[in-house]
């Protein structure tokens, strides 16, 4: 039984869009850009510097920063900023 073109076509695609993955991966490259500060580790803040944190957090939200910005900028989830009650 042979495949209607549209088929052909769409497997086509679908090999060379496995193929581009494979090459960034490859190349150390990932699909995603950003990450926190510490080279994608996670940063623990603890005492003086969480106050200090959570009241600049604070600050900039009430200067009208957005939410996604602060959280991308300091490597923090959006909830977590939500949760400051900010």
């Amino acid at each position: 039984m042979p495949k209607p073109a549209n088929d052909t076509a769409k497997l086509k695609n679908i090999i060379r869009l496995a193929q581009e993955l494979l090459d960034t991966i490859e190349s150390g490259k990932s699909g995603k850009a950003k990450s926190s500060k510490a080279g994608g580790q996670r940063i623990r803040r603890s005492g003086k510097e969480l106050v200090a944190f959570r009241k600049m957090l604070k600050a900039e939200r009430k200067k009208g920063v957005r939410v996604e910005e602060l959280a991308g900028k300091h490597g923090v989830s959006t909830a977590y900023i939500y949760q400051l009650g900010v």
